[in-house]
């Protein structure tokens, strides 16, 4: 028991730092830019709630260690905190274009090292493919928020869709099935981020930047519409599903990150 007390301590530790180290980006954004009470309170807000959610789901987890893997995506979302401060400032001030984009496009980049590093380290673990898939939705959602100040409300389907799945589940359970891996559903959740980036840098004219968003929102729809299709056909005809394939296709999710 002390010993299982002395693994959650450093793991609560690990969950500590990384609030830590968002406060500390916050106040580096802050004295760069001049952010205003809004961004400093929606930072705060997400570097507490993620503690909070982190520490929460570590602790039931029962890890023996946190782990490399888990490392980088805390440094994403510590990435992420500082782009959703920006955002949010961004209602009040000119948005510092520059520095949102060079944030958003390390926190990209970062995405696929996280997966190497479990795969590498042998580190995989349940908690660490949703932690990974949570700072992935939360990103999309924020800069879904940015382009849509831009582009009309509309963008924010494609920030809200994964939420709006998942509160779709509580009603209809056949949802919640597991999903067979997937490389094209990866590629398309991996164009979104990149299409909204290169709308919200604006760099391109209006109207490109319009065709890129909505090739994003309509990859993502045929891919939502895809799997839910699969999950419907599954849910009636149970027979077709071994019991041992939910086990079996958690294991290829891990295996994948």
């Amino acid at each position: 028991m002390a010993l299982n007390n002395t693994y959650d301590a450093r793991l609560q530790q690990e969950t500590a730092v990384g609030a830590g180290v968002q406060i500390l980006l916050l106040a580096l954004l802050g004295s760069a830019i001049g952010m205003g009470p809004v961004g400093w309170l929606t930072g705060l807000v997400f570097a507490f709630a993620t503690w909070a959610v982190l520490s929460r789901a570590v602790h039931r987890s029962r890890l023996r260690s946190f782990g490399p893997a888990n490392r980088v995506t805390l440094g994403r979302s510590v990435l992420v905190g500082g782009v959703t401060a920006l955002v949010a400032d961004s209602f009040e001030s000119a948005p510092p274009v520059t520095l949102l984009v060079a944030l958003t496009a390390v926190a990209l980049l970062l995405d696929g090292v996280d997966g190497k590093v479990a795969r590498r380290t042998g580190t995989s673990s349940a908690l660490g493919a949703r932690f990974d898939m949570e700072v992935d939705a939360f990103l999309i959602l924020v800069l879904s928020v940015y382009v849509a100040t831009q582009l009309g409300p509309w963008v924010l389907l494609i920030g809200g869709m994964r939420y709006a799945f998942v509160a779709a589940a509580r009603f209809a359970p056949w949802l919640t099935a597991p999903l067979p891996p997937s490389f094209a559903r990866k590629t398309v959740a991996a164009v979104q981020g990149v299409c909204l980036l290169v709308a919200g840098a604006r760099l391109l004219p209006g109207p490109v930047n319009l065709t890129v968003v909505l090739l994003a929102l309509g990859s993502l729809v045929w891919s939502f519409g895809r799997d839910v299709a699969w999950l419907w056909r599954t849910a009636r005809t149970p027979e077709r599903v071994p019991a041992e394939q939910p086990q079996q296709l958690l294991e290829l999710e891990l295996a994948a990150r």
